[in-house]
């Protein structure tokens, strides 16, 4: 029967003539088990456009689409929600469901970000699909396009070395030999580093990696200072990177001394904005203030404290139990205070928190942490390490007090008391 081929029909647009005498066909029960494991395959890819739908259509899988409004509704109560929040987020998940094109499926990130930015915030609707276990996170890492943009132009083989060193370092390498994932910052400290000699022997006519001598590396590598190590560091790790995977035949940075980065010399800051800062009218900027001026927090520390670190008047951190001062002891009270009266439903458990990170549980940013202090966190925690290294002149005194290691603490030192620290040296010796 099928000698000639196979008659295909469009869904919805062929009716079978005969039906029962008890009236129209029920639909068969849409599975109840999400997502589902299917996947429907389109004829062809159209663009979704959900920023054009303002009004949606029936869904067509109505339990999925019950699912994802209850699911809203219960992550809105728990993370105490506006009530305008949980509107336009359940809105916003009723259009995902109507698009889909497999009904029941998890949702792609990059769905969401279809979405209306001006009508819809799109960091709820991700939450809530992360919390019921329906988010499909499509998304790439932000310094994915960033590097490719930066090799932009250069040969392909070279290209091709450069991918190969960045998927290495975001990713790591489980084969001898072994390294592990590197963070974003420091991916982009050396990408820029090298670039600027890898994009020089791309114009002097190199097409690969493999042409580049010793020579070349000599001559790519500043005079000196912190640019020559870092340079030098980069290039090192670009090159046993390709050896250690064979893309070069040798690594033409061995034995190629670079020396080290230059240290930076703490200075004391503004004492007008510090204390500014520290009598400021904004529980949130006297509580940083307190924090970082007293007791010297780093900001990924002061981030990351939670509601049960602050007890019996002492911070728990992980490495050491600090006594608070009175001052930081009264500010961090009214910041409590003004925290549970302005988010009275909140359950982040961090100790700092504003006004997108209160309906969620992630920490607050580093941006955030600069912007409400008024100045530079790190610039006021080395302002204070400063003034108790001027007034004690005692290493242990600073390592004890700042969870500062020795050489970090001889640093503050040599600061102040160059003279004090040649007569350590001396001792030393």
């Amino acid at each position: 029967m099928n000698r000639h081929g196979q008659q295909l029909f469009f869904v919805d647009l062929f009716r079978q003539n005969g039906r029962s005498a008890s009236g129209p066909e029920t639909p068969s029960t849409p599975p109840h088990h999400y997502p589902v494991a299917h996947a429907q395959l389109t004829l062809m890819d159209v663009p979704l456009e959900l920023a054009r739908i303002s009004t949606p259509p029936v869904p067509p899988d109505t339990v999925f689409a019950g699912l994802l409004d209850r699911a809203a509704r219960e992550h809105a109560s728990a993370h105490g929600w506006s009530k305008t929040r949980l509107n336009t987020t359940r809105k916003g998940l009723l259009i995902l469901a109507c698009a889909q094109d497999t009904p029941g499926a998890a949702i792609a990130a990059s769905e969401v970000a279809e979405l209306d930015s001006t009508a819809y915030n799109r960091q709820p609707i991700l939450d809530v699909l992360d919390a019921a276990g329906l988010l499909r996170d499509d998304r790439q890492p932000p310094i994915v396009a960033w590097f490719a943009r930066q090799i932009m132009g250069l040969p392909g083989p070279i290209t091709e070395e450069l991918q190969m060193w960045f998927d290495t370092m975001i990713h790591g390498r489980t084969a001898p030999p072994r390294s592990r994932p590197r963070a974003p910052v420091t991916i982009r400290v050396r990408v820029r580093s090298a670039l600027p000699a890898v994009q020089t022997w791309a114009a002097e006519g190199h097409t690969s990696l493999r042409e580049i001598a010793r020579a070349d590396i000599d001559r790519a590598l500043p005079a000196q200072g912190s640019a020559r190590a870092l340079t030098g560091s980069a290039l090192r790790s670009l090159f046993r990177t390709l050896k250690a995977q064979r893309a070069v035949f040798t690594d033409p940075t061995t034995h190629t001394k670079t020396g080290s980065p230059e240290t930076r010399t703490p200075l004391p800051i503004n004492e007008t904005a510090m204390r500014t800062a520290l009598e400021s009218d904004s529980p949130a900027q006297a509580a940083l203030a307190t924090l970082i001026g007293y007791h010297a927090l780093r900001s990924g520390q002061v981030r990351a404290l939670l509601l049960t670190d602050v007890r019996d008047g002492r911070l728990y951190l992980p490495d050491r139990t600090v006594l608070l001062a009175q001052p930081a002891r009264r500010c961090l009270t009214a910041w409590l205070d003004y925290r549970n009266t302005q988010w009275p439903g909140s359950i982040n458990p961090h100790l700092l928190v504003n006004i997108q990170t209160a309906v969620r549980t992630t920490q607050v940013s580093h941006v955030w942490i600069n912007s409400t202090l008024g100045m530079s966190a790190q610039a006021l925690r080395e302002d204070r390490i400063l003034d108790e290294a001027q007034a004690t002149q005692d290493i242990r005194r600073l390592c004890d007090l700042f969870g500062l290691s020795v050489p970090a603490a001889e640093r503050y030192l040599t600061t102040d008391h160059p003279s004090l620290m040649t007569a350590t040296d001396n001792a030393r010796t």
